[in-house]
Order: structure tokens, then sequence, then C-alpha cells
């Protein structure tokens, strides 16, 4: 069993150029040309993912993000949001490996089954790195106007993070 679930993807890999063959596609020629398509979307993404990265990293560095916490915690508080998650709220919808950074620290200075733990998992699991998503995507394909699609991100975001305090206080509570 071991060996077949090792040997999977060549078994696949097997089928799928059987099934072209069988079909007289030119498999080969195809892989190329799906080959050469990625390259150039690659190309294409990577300004874009490199700006995005640039910014998130400034806005870290700068301590912008710790005056931003600061000043939010009043809200946060009345919405019940614990305020040590307050740097993974912020951070993830510019940075998804940043978000992965504060979500560990989160674990390893509280623990996983906490109650600040368990908002923190289901955030992390709910939300979207939403401007590094629109950055690169948007970018590669030439759409300027992300106006309705920022706020319709922005408020499915703040709608998980609202989500994630209620289920929390059921499951934790």
């Amino acid at each position: 069993m071991n060996y077949f679930i090792i040997s999977i993807i060549p078994i696949l890999i097997g089928c799928i150029v059987i099934y072209g063959m069988i079909k007289k596609v030119k498999v080969y020629e195809c892989f190329i040309e799906g080959a050469k398509d990625g390259l150039k979307l690659c190309f294409n993404i990577y300004p874009y993912l490199l700006a995005m990265l640039i910014a998130v990293g400034i806005f870290r560095e700068s301590g912008a993000l710790g005056y931003f916490i600061n000043a939010v915690k009043p809200i946060v508080k009345f919405i019940g949001l614990p305020p040590e998650v307050v740097p993974l709220v912020m951070i993830k919808p510019l940075s998804g490996s940043g978000a992965q950074g504060v979500f560990m620290d989160i674990l390893k200075q509280y623990g996983a089954d906490t109650y600040i733990g368990l908002i923190a998992s289901i955030i992390i699991g709910s939300t979207e790195t939403i401007f590094y998503t629109l950055t690169v995507y948007f970018g590669a394909i030439n759409i300027k106007k992300v106006r309705h699609t920022i706020w319709a991100a922005v408020m499915a975001d703040l709608t998980a993070v609202i989500a994630a305090v209620s289920i929390a206080k059921v499951m934790f509570k």
C-alpha cells in the first residue's frame, strides 16, 4: 500500500500520457507549450510580486504596523477580539508568509489550545492575503480599477474575523 501511495503521481502522469496518445494528441508538444505559457505568466507576475513584498517589508520595519495596532485596540476590544491577535489580522491581508510568522509567534506565546490560539487559528485559515492577491493577479492582467474588489475583500475578511471570535467563544467557553 505504501508503494502505491508513493507512486501515485507517476501513475497519474502515465495515465494522462496514455490517454493523450489514444486521443492522438501530441502530448510532449502540448506540455512544452504549457510550460512556455507558465513561464510567461511568471515573468508577468514577478514585478508586481516584488513590489508588494518590498512594500510589506517597509511597512513592518518602519514601525507603522505597531502604531496602527495601538490605534485600533479600543475597536477590537469592542468586538471581542483579543489585542494579541491584532497583528495577525493586520498583516494577513498584506502577506501570507508574514502572517504565518505572526501566527507561529502567537502559538508559541499563548499555545494552540488557548482562546487566543483558537481565534488565531481560525483567522489564519479563513482570511485571505487581499492586497497580495490583488497586486499580483490583477497587475499581471492589467486591471487598474479594483475599487469594488477591495471593499468586498475587506468586508469578507472582517466578517471572517468576527466569525472567528463568535466561533471561538462558542467552542472555548
